[in-house]
């Protein structure tokens, strides 16, 4: 996980933890709405959000040092060198870039004590992931005679588009109420499936994948935290939550695409908006 992802998610924390007395001190000349909604022994709901989707990954010592053929390569890449089909190449970098989409969902709410809370929140999540990857030729320089590195240096990006069916399972742990609103945090797991994933297909000649292939089953673990605020006929929650994957999710090892790591993961970032 990058430094600065996780500075960003902290300082994120830190500002709803600061927001904290502001929101108790704005409450607290206002009635008190729905004064019995939390001794109800369960509630339902729905939930939409904003997610970022991105990978994580463990890169192999040594990876710029592994050679690729030209079969390797996608067909029809846009904006490639056409050195690429004809000379053996390496992949000098790679990099993972953040994918936008968004999340919906219902929520199952079951009370366990006075400040716990069990939740199953079924969502469907739109979104996808990037990871591009800088080449190298190692064409033979014709004059000298010998193979030269770093000659065409080029730029392939791998988008990889999903459908995540989510079985999110949490334990919510909340504060005492203050007037109408009160503070959260939770933690938990999130099977989820995507339903997207697939195969991206094989090149018919070499049997090479032409596309990074992910596994459509994955297990992640869940942190957030959030806020609820009561109105006259509903709660509101705003819940900013972290999600990591468990299980490595890559495909086809030996491939151009995925021979650069030992390990793949997901991972992921949400803002959501609860009503209950």
């Amino acid at each position: 996980m990058k430094k600065e992802t996780v500075n960003k998610f902290l300082i994120c924390i830190c500002f709803i933890i600061c927001m904290i007395p502001n929101a108790l001190n704005a409450q607290s000349k206002k009635p008190l709405n729905m004064p019995l909604y939390d001794e109800e022994p369960y509630h339902f709901g729905l939930t939409i959000g904003y997610n970022q989707m991105m990978f994580s990954m463990n890169y192999k010592d040594g990876y710029q040092n592994i050679t690729h053929k030209p079969s390797e390569l996608p067909d029809n890449i846009p904006g490639i060198s056409d050195i690429y089909t004809s000379s053996d190449f390496k992949v000098y970098d790679i990099n993972t870039q953040i994918g936008h989409g968004f999340t919906v969902g219902i929520v199952g709410n079951l009370r366990l004590a006075r400040h716990f809370d069990f939740r199953f929140t079924p969502s469907l999540s739109f979104g996808n992931r990037h990871i591009t990857y800088t080449l190298i030729s190692l064409q033979e320089d014709p004059i000298e005679g010998v193979t030269n590195e770093k000659n065409f240096p080029d730029v392939i990006k791998s988008d990889t588009h999903s459908t995540f069916v989510e079985l999110p399972l949490h334990i919510k742990y909340k504060s005492k109420r203050n007037y109408n609103s009160a503070a959260y945090i939770l933690a938990g797991v999130n099977p989820k499936i995507d339903w997207a994933g697939k195969n991206k297909g094989y090149n018919k000649d070499t049997g090479n994948p032409i596309e990074l292939n992910v596994k459509r089953l994955d297990i992640a673990a869940e942190i957030g935290a959030g806020f609820d605020f009561y109105t006259g006929y509903f709660k509101l929650g705003i819940e900013l939550k972290m999600s990591y994957g468990l299980l490595d999710i890559a495909k086809d090892k030996d491939s151009m695409f995925s021979s650069s790591f030992d390990k793949l993961r997901n991972k992921g970032f949400q803002l959501s908006f609860t009503f209950e």
